[in-house]
């Protein structure tokens, strides 16, 4: 009797505190400037996520020629042998970040991934290097599914695109970053302890997050209370709420082949142009942090901006929108690969770039607007779950197996072509996968669950 009362003291405190930092959190969260501010620190941290993976992009040549790598190798490594566990690992971590602690989980997984690229620079073999890079993917698979389940909670539907396009430019200036500290640290400094450099700052990083980010309430941004003892859905129920709604399936595929567009052409440019052009890595990371980073930026944010504004009037233009971005980018990709003025095809480079990131904004946003709330960190895993295995994980492969392939034949133009050729059928099957999920979109999200 007496271990039962202690029992529901027990539970009535822990209930107390609950409701005791759900109500500072939701005042907190009652502040746009508060609201921005969260914002600000998940897109920076997704930044340093693809800081970390862009440094291996642009120092790959040096590690190829020190480890003595085939590109097949080298697509394993940025590629396959990096989303294999973070896709696997990002299902458990996205439902523990739907009945859990979001921030937490953030800042658990930014430090994992920040001693993870420090080790890799202590890689002597390609086996060692291997396991660094699983272990980069394993953190890094704790951070998107829970920002992306915040950030649905902060920001209201019809602002959900904008607010995640926001994010997702994390990815560019990760990207710029990346680049451009990447080539001019290893010139002075080597390859190895460049990534002991860039790595160890995202501890810090860590400590920001879980000290002045407080874990905003479920259903915030609908006015709805979701109690912390509702019943959480099961993975298998999450799946089959997204799988059952032909948009999703459409919508998944679509972004997949787009995956393999952005990733076959991010992970390999930077080999293409060294291996093609005489010019220094310092000056090539410097162009293509500019290019990709400003670009990517500008991309992704006006395509949150613009499927907010359009998808009020025909919500087919979640669909829509990726869809024309994506089939203009690839003339822009012929004419980028075939030019003979490296400055010429670098500058001409960032309109694909800009194009390409147009998708991300809409694409979560039709996500996140297809299930409930306690499904949104999930859904995100297995969006990104397919995403990645088919658009990080075969596309760089892809394109280095091909390339291997042709070297015989064309030598150093070997690389080029098989870019062109991989994104060529990667942007028609995008194309097609879009324009499918428009048509069935409205009913599906006119059956969505709250």
């Amino acid at each position: 009797m007496a271990e039962n009362e202690a029992s529901n003291f027990h539970n009535t405190d822990l209930s107390a505190a609950r409701e005791s930092s759900d109500s500072a959190a939701r005042k907190a969260y009652e502040s746009d400037a508060y609201k921005w501010y969260v914002l600000a620190v998940l897109a920076v941290v997704y930044g340093f996520n693809f800081i970390d993976r862009q440094l291996l992009v642009i120092l790959q040549e040096p590690i190829k020629a020190e480890l003595a790598l085939s590109d097949t190798q080298l697509g394993l490594l940025t590629g396959f042998a990096f989303v294999v566990f973070y896709v696997i690992c990002g299902i458990p971590i996205a439902r523990l970040a739907d009945r859990g602690n979001r921030r937490s989980i953030i800042a658990i997984a930014l430090s994992s991934w920040s001693i993870m690229t420090a080790l890799t620079g202590m890689a002597q073999n390609y086996t060692q290097m291997v396991l660094a890079r699983i272990g980069v993917g394993i953190g890094e698979a704790g951070g998107s599914p829970p920002s992306h389940s915040m950030i649905s909670d902060m920001f209201a539907p019809n602002k959900r695109a904008t607010a995640l396009a926001v994010y997702a430019s994390g990815v560019y200036l990760g990207i710029l970053a990346g680049y451009l500290i990447g080539s001019w640290l290893s010139q002075y400094i080597g390859w190895r302890k460049t990534f002991l450099v860039v790595g160890l700052p995202g501890v810090l990083l860590a400590v920001l997050v879980r000290m002045t980010i407080k874990e905003p309430p479920r259903g915030f941004s609908q006015d709805t209370h979701v109690s912390h003892a509702s019943s959480m859905p099961t993975f298998m129920e999450v799946l089959h709420v997204l799988w059952s709604r032909s948009a999703f399936r459409h919508l998944c595929f679509a972004a997949s082949a787009q995956g393999m567009v952005g990733y076959g052409i991010a992970n390999w440019m930077p080999s293409y142009y060294l291996r093609n052009f005489d010019i220094s890595l310092p000056e090539l990371g410097t162009w293509l942090g500019l290019v990709n980073g400003l670009a990517g930026i500008v991309g992704v944010l006006l395509g949150g901006y613009f499927v907010d504004r359009l998808s009020a009037k025909d919500l087919r233009w979640m669909m829509w929108l990726p869809a024309i971005s994506l089939a203009m980018a690839l003339p822009f990709m012929f004419v980028v690969l075939n030019s003979q003025n490296i400055y010429f095809s670098l500058m001409l480079y960032s309109f694909p770039i800009a194009l390409i990131a147009v998708y991300t904004g809409p694409v979560l946003a039709a996500t996140h607007n297809l299930v409930g709330m306690r499904m949104r960190a999930l859904s995100s895993a297995i969006l990104f779950l397919i995403i990645n295995l088919i658009g990080m994980g075969i596309g760089p492969l892809a394109v280095g197996f091909l390339s291997d392939q042709l070297m015989p034949i064309m030598g150093h133009a070997s690389l080029g072509v098989a870019i062109q050729i991989v994104v060529s059928i990667a942007v028609v099957w995008g194309c097609i996968h879009y324009v499918m999920a428009a048509r069935t979109l409205r009913e599906d999200l006119a059956n969505a669950p709250d």
